[in-house]
Parts: C-alpha cells; sequence; structure tokens
C-alpha cells in the first residue's frame, strides 16, 4: 500500500518465505550472487509441477495403474503415494475416474518458495542459513585472530 501510495520501491531482506510471498517481486540471491529475479507466481510456476499426495487401497496396483494410464511415476513413503503433475487440481478428476483403485485421501500441494529456493540453490533455506552462519563465524575468528 506505501509503495503504491509513495511510488517507491521498498526492498525488504528476509529468510522467511511467507513474508517474501507478499512481495511484487523476488530476487534470491546465494553466496552473494544474484540467481533469479521475478513475480512469486512465475518463480513457484518455474518449478514445474504440484505434488499429489494420495492413500489407496493398494498402492502397488495405484502405481501399476499411474504408470499405465496417465504414464507418471509415483513414490510411496509411509504409507502415502506422491506423484509430480503439472496442474494438480484439474488432475484429480482423473484420477478419481480412472485409477480403477479405491482412494481413501488426496491432497495438492503447489509449488513453494521454499520449493523455488531448493531448485534454485540446491540447498533449503535453513541449509542456506547454517552455512552463512558457519561462514560468519570462521570470518569473526580469523578477524580476532589477526589482532
Amino acid at each position: 500500500e506505501l509503495r503504491q501510495q509513495e511510488d517507491i520501491t521498498i526492498f525488504l531482506t528476509t529468510h522467511y518465505m511467507d513474508e517474501a510471498e507478499h512481495c511484487d517481486r523476488i530476487a534470491i540471491m546465494d553466496m552473494g550472487e544474484l540467481k533469479v529475479l521475478d513475480t512469486p507466481e512465475a518463480l513457484k510456476a518455474g518449478v514445474g509441477t504440484d505434488r499429489v499426495q494420495l492413500t489407496t487401497a493398494d498402492d502397488e496396483a495405484a502405481l501399476a495403474a499411474l504408470a499405465d494410464r496417465f504414464g507418471v511415476e509415483g513414490t510411496t513413503s509411509e504409507g502415502k503415494l506422491t506423484i509430480a503433475v503439472p496442474d494438480g487440481e484439474r488432475f484429480v478428476p482423473r484420477l478419481f475416474e480412472e485409477l480403477g483403485v479405491p482412494i481413501h485421501s488426496v491432497s495438492v500441494a503447489r509449488p513453494t518458495l521454499d520449493d523455488v529456493f531448493m531448485n534454485i540453490t540446491g540447498r533449503t533455506i535453513r541449509d542456506a542459513e547454517a552455512s552463512a552462519g558457519e561462514r560468519f563465524r570462521a570470518a569473526t575468528a580469523a578477524f580476532r585472530g589477526g589482532r
């Protein structure tokens, strides 16, 4: 609101992706290098896929049906089957119609800015924070030792 009223640019630095989500544009930097600059929506779309997670009556049969009917590979972990598809909300109705295996539950997760950060840097934001802290401690120790 302030940005629009005053026609100004506001720079916000944060490690909290839920805060960054409210920005018009986001720049992701890694080790001091600008990696990407775009809108939150465009960055998330660049990740490419939604994650559809489901529980079924028979995961093995569901995995086979996903590969056969949809050309989609899935993984199972902790009793849940997960697949990656371009548009999860459009895929789910087809899944119910064509899977041929009873589905007990289903959820769709869109890419998040955390997913974007991981995709671009190869690290989670927490890993990046930890390595930045280690570099700071090492630089501080070197500075103190040089006195």
